[in-house]
């Protein structure tokens, strides 16, 4: 399992989105609050993480994350899921509660997916198995970034588009499966007690600020904060506020 990391201190581990990987955590990696440890893991087939051809759950995921948890002797962390990396977040609460020191649930959701996400998800997986990435990677990046920034920073989306680019055939259909068949974590939020926090970006139309509202309610004590002018990549539309927002938290739970 290839990770990045950087700083020194109490360990916050970082879940990147479908169909990205740990790169896209760089901004946050860059300015990592005095006395943390940032890091972020590729999920199997994606980056530097391989994939042996098995079928995959969002479960095996967030298996992973608890054995590097293992190998790198940390005993609790906090985890800050983006998308996808949100519901691995949940999986790993499910898995092993008492390994979380706090949540960071951003651009993300609950609920399993809808007819409609899941006929949306079977059409990616035939699509990218009959023409490869470059097709998903013209449509779904302009879903993951916002207008704001499709508008007045192109640049974030020509850099998506090469992310998704990158990304492995095996990698995305792994995942899409994972994802289709992952359970709905609702039941879940009631039995979360370790600080949260619910982020998200007011222009993200795949997880809307509804998505979101739906967590901060069903989280005893959790935290919500609205990034303007981002879209569902929010920390990578808004990096100087994103990572402000997470250090601020972290550096305020001691």
């Amino acid at each position: 399992m290839h990770y990045l990391e950087s700083g020194l201190g109490q360990p916050i581990v970082f879940l990147h989105a479908f169909p990205l990987d740990a790169e896209m955590w760089r901004a946050q990696l860059e300015r990592v609050p005095r006395g943390w440890r940032m890091i972020a893991p590729d999920f199997r087939g994606f980056g530097g993480s391989t994939l042996n051809g098995e079928a995959l759950r969002v479960a095996n995921y967030a298996e992973d994350v608890v054995d590097l948890l293992d190998a790198l002797d940390i005993e609790k962390a906090v985890v800050c899921g983006l998308s996808m990396g949100g519901y691995v977040a949940f999986a790993i609460f499910r898995l092993a509660p008492t390994r979380l020191s706090g949540l960071v649930l951003a651009d993300t959701r609950s609920t399993e997916d809808s007819y409609e996400g899941l006929r949306t998800r079977r059409e990616l997986l035939a699509n990218v198995r009959k023409q490869g990435v470059r097709p998903l990677a013209d449509g779904w990046s302009k879903k993951l970034v916002g207008e704001t920034t499709q508008r007045e920073r192109p640049d974030v989306l020509t850099d998506v588009r090469r992310r998704i680019e990158s990304a492995p055939v095996r990698g995305i259909e792994a995942a899409s499966v994972a994802l289709m068949t992952r359970p709905d974590s609702t039941p879940d939020l009631p039995r979360i007690e370790c600080p949260s926090l619910i982020v998200v970006g007011e222009e993200d139309t795949i997880t809307p600020v509804a998505d979101s509202e739906a967590l901060h309610r069903g989280i005893r004590g959790s935290r919500l904060a609205l990034l303007a002018r981002a879209g569902h990549l929010s920390n990578l539309e808004a990096p100087e506020e994103f990572s402000t927002t997470i250090s601020e938290w972290v550096v305020s739970l001691g």
